[in-house]
This record gives structure tokens, sequence and C-alpha cells, in this order.
């Protein structure tokens, strides 16, 4: 069985409000190549960018990416 290249991301905002983040961490033995189609996707189809990724001693490797938050306007009256 093949173990996943990208430990589940974890997902934090911002406290300003204007991000949200995204980071993925990749342990030591797992596939690089793998990996980097995941950053891809997720950049292409969640408009996510890199904002930072570190190397750590021992091989673990963790990626931050951000996209800016949207904020809607209700254009509608409120319902009475």
């Amino acid at each position: 069985m093949m173990e996943k290249a990208v430990a589940d991301p974890e997902l934090y905002r911002d406290p300003s409000g204007a991000f949200e983040y995204l980071v993925m961490t990749v342990r030591p033995g797992q596939s690089l190549a793998e990996a980097r189609r995941s950053l891809a996707e997720h950049a292409e189809y969640g408009k996510w960018e890199l904002r930072r990724s570190r190397i750590y001693y021992g091989g673990v490797r963790r990626y931050w990416m951000r996209r800016r938050l949207m904020r809607v306007e209700r254009t509608l009256p409120p319902l009475l």
C-alpha cells in the first residue's frame, strides 16, 4: 500500500482577516514529485499561492500556501 505524499493539510485564518493559509507537510521518505503535484493542484484549482517553504533538519518539508478571502456584500434588502 502506498503512503500519501502529503499529510492532511491544515487550514488557518489570518487574524487580520485578509488571508487564509494552508500548511502542507511532507515527510522525509515521501515522494517530492508527488508533493509538487499536490501543490500545483491546490494552486491551480483552489487559487492558492505559495507563500513560504521550509526544509527542516531531518528532511521534513513544510509549505505554506495562502489565498485572499473574498468578502461578499449583500445586495438584496433584508427580509421582513
